[in-house]
């Protein structure tokens, strides 16, 4: 049998890429957490919040497995070939997967740090545009890395709906 171009032979550059990416995407989940983690108790504790929503110690668990989806995912459609009809849509679809992270680093910053839940919600509002880009993106390259990515923007609809109850109930 013989391998494509494309397909990688040895282990090791795949395997550490995808180590590369869940320390890429962990390192923004441990960077929101750092931010988050002073306004829990103080400024979020105090604002007037929807019914749905969760109690504060389910977001990071939920956090936690969406960040290891988006890492696989995005590996996913990193070791596809580089050449073919899908090779725009995987591009651009990891160029929307950086977009995105530095997007969620930022939302983090501006609702729990700058406590800018109107400014929060344009970029969540960005945030999941994008991450609806790169599911179609994905679709086109690895379906499986789609179905990896749509429970991330299903989550980010709930969380968009959660961003806006907030800023209209304040």
């Amino acid at each position: 049998m013989t391998l494509a171009p494309s397909v990688r032979k040895s282990p090791i550059r795949p395997a550490a890429v995808l180590l590369g990416l869940f320390a890429v995407c962990y390192g923004v989940a441990a960077l929101g957490a750092f931010i988050t983690a002073p306004s829990l108790s103080t400024w979020y504790a105090t604002l007037a919040k929807p019914n749905f929503t969760p109690p504060d110690w389910l977001f990071a668990p939920i956090w936690t497995a969406l960040y290891g989806l988006m890492a696989i995912a995005a590996w996913l459609v990193w070791r596809t070939p580089k050449y073919g009809s899908d090779a725009e849509s995987r591009r651009s679809g990891l160029i929307l997967f950086a977009v995105q992270l530095s997007l969620n680093a930022l939302w983090t910053l501006v609702f729990f740090q700058f406590h800018q839940v109107l400014i929060g919600f344009v970029i969540v509002l960005c945030l999941w545009t994008a991450i609806f880009f790169i599911t179609l993106n994905f679709w086109n390259v690895e379906r499986f890395a789609a179905g990896l990515m749509i429970s991330y923007l299903l989550w980010m609809t709930y969380v968009t709906a959660l961003n806006f109850e907030i800023y209209r109930l304040n």
